[in-house]
């Protein structure tokens, strides 16, 4: 495969965020008398945030009215953003750094593709924002993933062709995005979740581009 161009999405590919979003939801949980849990947190993976907040006023037994449910919400964001204000470097997922370097360094295009809306301010945080030749975050992105925009959109401002592109994601509707694009695929994490994936790894650590390129 020609590979002119590399996507990475960021949460779980980059850095791992999860972590603050169960802070911030477990904080306004005990803020409303109840406990929240990682196991609780599981059934958030990949739903929305009011979504998540129904999840979470149900395992609560509570109830809220639609003016209330938006103002825990925006309280849960603003916790969100707090905690990412502090990230720094250390929190690059190994090898991650060293594998977009390597990428550069053959003079192949990267770009970011993530629906996160806070996506520029982290990779800010970790040092990463100029290693990236475009950012495509949530505030550029009308349509949710499995939805191909955010790689599309990538993949335009990087002006290669959907073919020529290799998309790195760690969840099941990235990947599908990647394909309903037309993009090869290789999805970082746990092969049964990533099946529809080219290739599946489980980090970039001691990893280099023909690793990949040789097997996708």
């Amino acid at each position: 495969m020609k590979v002119s161009a590399c996507i990475f999405d960021l949460d779980g590919v980059v850095v791992d965020t999860a972590k603050y979003h169960y802070l911030a939801w477990k904080r306004l949980a005990a803020e409303h008398g109840f406990d929240f849990t990682e196991h609780d947190n599981e059934r958030l993976k990949g739903v929305s945030r009011m979504a998540s907040l129904e999840i979470l006023l149900e395992i609560g037994h509570k109830s809220a009215s639609p003016q209330e449910k938006e103002l825990m919400a925006a309280r849960k964001n603003a916790w969100y953003v707090e905690y990412i204000e502090n990230m720094n470097p250390s929190e690059i997922l190994p090898g991650a750094q060293e594998f977009i370097e390597n990428l550069r360094g053959r003079g192949i295009k990267v770009a970011l593709g993530s629906a996160s809306k806070n996506a520029r301010l982290i990779l800010n945080r970790i040092g990463l924002v100029n290693h990236f030749d475009t950012i495509v975050d949530g505030t550029r992105v009308v349509n949710a993933k499995p939805n191909p925009e955010v790689f599309l959109i990538a993949a335009s401002d990087l002006g290669v062709t959907p073919a020529e592109c290799l998309v790195f994601e760690d969840a099941e509707a990235g990947v599908e995005a990647a394909i309903n694009g037309g993009m090869r695929c290789v999805g970082v994490g746990n092969p049964l979740v990533l099946s529809k994936a080219n290739l599946v790894i489980d980090g970039f650590k001691n990893l280099s581009p023909n690793d990949i390129f040789d097997r996708v």
